[in-house]
């Protein structure tokens, strides 16, 4: 019997990509759509590359409609998730996309998002090493999940590795990133339109602004450093690609650190795993390798003369950083195999 779900937020990217995922799913029926301005119209007319999905109606987004299903995936602007996990007691397990329960701490919170703060779930990026371990561990029968911040988690998968076994000095990360205007969401905003993205690269929340620094700093602690050291300096790049990010993340060294040693914390964390994969030594990503894919494929250089660690990482924002890690985290949490309705495939040309 497959487990019923309920998508809200359905109507937009995300949630339109946790859609195109679960489809393929073969454990899963996709039961209920919600949206909000949208209700009432055909999944199609606002998802139109859903064909298999074309019999299904948006429904108003209410605790009423999203209650009765195996799983809940949340998938709403900030400050819109928390309204409705209360009444969602009784759901098995609810998946927030948004960022209502990423962080754990109230001021990080009220700095950069403000309004109330809700309890952190557990934190949906398998691959992190976290508290001696992977976050995975902390997934496995997880009943509520926070899926990541899509450059969040990118800038974490690459650092994380350093922190963990002591490579890099985790008090001067510095991180510059291309990204696709999808991960701001499907609303009109005039700095989206493509006569202001065409022919242009345009960078935003500049100077330690941007909402996922301290979701970063969360998952580096988690990983080993220490919290009153971790300093991230972390600048987005608004580049006319729709999809994707690619993070050029860069760390000191830690003094009397090996070329070899630097590789070795990078290898060793991600030796086996599906999604995350390191590239042979002078290989870095590109985003056109990730497109469609729940893939992160990440090069590593040594830079000696400025005694940093260069990391390139290159994620389809949509899949790995936000509904590929929804449903991987999904898979580990109902003891179904992670890969399952997942591919490490890319779309090219």
């Amino acid at each position: 019997m497959p487990y019923s779900v309920a998508v809200s937020g359905a109507s937009g990217y995300a949630g339109g990509e946790v859609l195109r995922l679960l489809a393929e799913h073969p454990d899963v029926q996709i039961r209920t759509v919600t949206a909000h301005t949208s209700a009432g119209r055909p999944l199609i007319e606002h998802q139109p590359h859903l064909r298999s999905l074309a019999g299904l109606t948006l429904r108003e987004t209410t605790p009423e409609v999203l209650a009765g299903h195996d799983i809940v995936v949340l998938a709403l602007p900030h400050g819109q998730s928390a309204q409705y996990t209360d009444a969602l007691a009784e759901v098995p397990l609810v998946i927030d996309a948004g960022a209502d329960h990423r962080l754990t701490d109230s001021a990080d919170w009220d700095r950069f998002y403000g309004g109330a703060h809700s309890e952190a779930w557990t934190y949906g990026v398998p691959e992190l090493p976290a508290d001696g371990g992977k976050q995975r561990d902390a997934l496995v029968g997880a009943t509520r999940i926070a899926a990541p911040g899509c450059n969040a988690s990118t800038v974490s998968l690459s650092v994380a590795p350093g922190v963990a076994a002591g490579v890099i000095d985790a008090s001067d990360i510095v991180s510059v990133l291309a990204v696709g205007p999808s991960g701001a969401g499907k609303s009109l905003k005039t700095n989206l339109l493509a006569a202001e993205i065409l022919g242009s690269a345009n960078p935003y929340a500049v100077g330690g602004t941007h909402r996922h620094i301290p979701e970063i700093r969360q998952a580096l602690v988690a990983a080993g450093a220490d919290a009153a050291a971790v300093r991230v300096s972390f600048t987005p790049v608004l580049v006319p690609m729709a999809r994707g990010i690619l993070a050029t993340t860069s760390a000191p060294i830690a003094p009397g650190t090996t070329d070899a040693q630097i590789r070795d914390a990078w290898e060793a964390a991600y030796d086996g795993e599906p999604f995350v994969h390191l590239l042979p030594a002078g290989d870095f990503p590109r985003t056109a390798d990730v497109i469609g894919a729940n893939t992160a494929l990440m090069g590593l250089a040594v830079d000696r003369d400025a005694n940093r660690v260069v990391v390139v990482t290159a994620v389809d924002n949509l899949v790995k950083g936000t509904a590929g890690a929804a449903v991987q985290s999904m898979n580990l949490a109902l003891g179904l195999p992670e890969t399952r309705g997942l591919s490490v495939n890319g779309v090219a040309p």
